[in-house]
């Protein structure tokens, strides 16, 4: 009987757990999407966009659509004049550079036209909260258009809303089969909601102010 109730408490606590996971998931969803923009003609301009990391290939080799398409709406947006600066923010730890994700994004933006003085590098963006606070603490952006995948925005502005940054973000396509890439964003927002709320997480690095105008 003892272990029954046991058993039963757990299953309780399981399912109390799963509701405030889906909850914190569909909160941020709401509560971020009157900053995200999906039509690059009704996107506010900005001076600066933020352009989050991700590695080129997926294992195994191949093309990472997601890594291609936050490059094309990068291009896009400088191409539309939404935006007047790239900040490429990701791991770029490598000295070597076999994997540094703002090298990388910066030869292919380079080779698509874009000028190097209107690109400026992150190497210190190693999570979204990173990228984010970075932008504005580190590259002085008062405002700015984050580049990246809807579900990516949705977590991104909410870090930048609990941050008091002023940003928005424009979503840029993602592949259609989504569920473990899903599954995995949806723990990332509780790792968000901790790091925020819970531990007050800075980001790994920050250091004197390089306000981007004065890169061009």
């Amino acid at each position: 009987m003892k272990l029954k109730k046991i058993i039963k408490s757990l299953f309780s606590l399981c399912f109390l757990l799963i509701c405030v996971i889906a909850g914190l998931d569909y909160w941020i969803s709401y509560e971020t999407a009157p900053y995200i923009y999906h039509d690059v003609n009704k996107l506010p301009y900005q001076n600066v966009g933020v352009v989050l990391g991700t590695s080129k290939y997926v294992r195994g080799g191949g093309k990472n659509v997601f890594y291609q398409n936050r490059i094309n709406g990068a291009i896009s947006l400088y191409n539309q004049h939404k935006v007047d600066y790239l900040l490429l923010s990701g791991d770029g730890e490598d000295s070597f550079q076999s994997y540094n994700e703002p090298v990388t994004m910066k030869k292919d933006l380079i080779k698509a036209g874009i000028p190097s003085d209107a690109i400026v590098l992150d190497y210190a963006g190693f999570r979204t909260l990173d990228s984010v606070v970075r932008a504005n603490k580190v590259f002085d952006a008062k405002s700015f258009t984050i580049i990246t995948q809807e579900f990516h925005c949705e977590r991104a502005i909410f870090i930048a809303l609990a941050q008091n940054i002023q940003a928005q973000c424009f979503a840029v396509p993602a592949p259609d089969s989504m569920k473990l890439v899903r599954i995995r964003e949806t723990l990332a927002r509780v790792s968000a909601f901790i790091d925020l709320y819970i531990l007050n997480k800075e980001p790994k690095y920050l250091g004197p102010v390089i306000p981007i105008i004065s890169e061009k």
